[in-house]
């Protein structure tokens, strides 16, 4: 009966370790074959232990390439959509003015409209409407900051809205102008929202295939040089990268809470 009893009291512990796992033997798989050296062009069985890929990373023509161009497109995409998307923010939860329902209806449209339709779209702009953009480096850009923008001011205006009005105002009765009060009260405490929105603009621009398919031109960003690899064979270097992005991810989000817990502790 005492079994029974434990079992009970841990079944939804049991059951998150259960889902946690499930999402977890796919990343599992990806780090296991990174290790490894695969009899034929193509890497989906074990076959030999090897840190040849690890020592090797830019072995495949043109993978480092294409990763470096996915990595600064995002980095570029998430500090524009940042920025304009926290102004958003900000102005669509402290300020009432004409048409705000209707900008907070598209801003979801993004969000809500199917990738195929976003893409296909977005080129006809750029080959009919903007014709004097070459499709490449500037049009794969300009549709990720289009997109992630969406995504940053539901983040971010949900912080916004949960934060205490009154601790600025607060601050400005201690002599504090509208710009002090903002640095020191609002962007501190907006700040955890900022960044999620930040990190999650970045995962969605540098994972993106479909927009990005329509609107490369000639480049190649990583998600689609995988695509055009895995008709070949897709090399076990790309697990190598998949699975050094996940270890930086999981090593950024340990040490925000490790802060987190030592500001709350001070």
């Amino acid at each position: 009966m005492r079994a029974i009893d434990w079992i009970r009291g841990h079944l939804v512990a049991f059951a998150a370790a259960a889902v946690l796992l499930y999402l977890f033997v796919p990343i599992f798989v990806v780090a296991l074959l990174s290790f490894n050296e695969p009899a034929s062009r193509f890497n989906y069985t074990f076959d030999k232990f090897t840190l040849d890929n690890w020592t090797n990373p830019c072995a495949p023509a043109g993978m480092c390439e294409s990763l470096t161009l996915s990595i600064k497109i995002a980095a570029l995409a998430t500090l524009a959509a940042t920025v304009l998307g926290t102004l958003v923010a900000f102005a669509l939860v402290r300020h009432r003015f004409r048409g705000r329902g209707f900008t907070n209806l598209l801003i979801f449209l993004p969000m809500a409209t199917p990738e195929v339709v976003m893409g296909s779209s977005l080129l006809a702009l750029f080959v009919s409407g903007l014709n004097f953009i070459k499709l490449g480096f500037w049009t794969i850009l300009i549709a990720h900051i289009m997109f992630c923008l969406s995504f940053v001011v539901v983040t971010v205006k949900a912080r916004v809205a949960s934060m205490d009005p009154n601790l600025e105002k607060a601050a400005m009765d201690l002599y504090a102008n509208e710009l002090s009060a903002f640095v020191r009260v609002t962007l501190p405490l907006a700040l955890p929202g900022i960044v999620a929105a930040a990190m999650l603009s970045f995962s969605l621009s540098f994972d993106d295939f479909v927009v990005t398919n329509f609107n490369k031109g000639n480049l190649n960003t990583f998600p689609t040089f995988i695509w055009g690899a895995n008709q070949r064979g897709i090399p076990p270097q790309v697990n190598v990268i998949g699975t050094a992005m996940f270890l930086i991810a999981l090593l950024l989000v340990v040490a925000g809470q490790a802060a987190g817990r030592r500001r709350q502790a001070g």
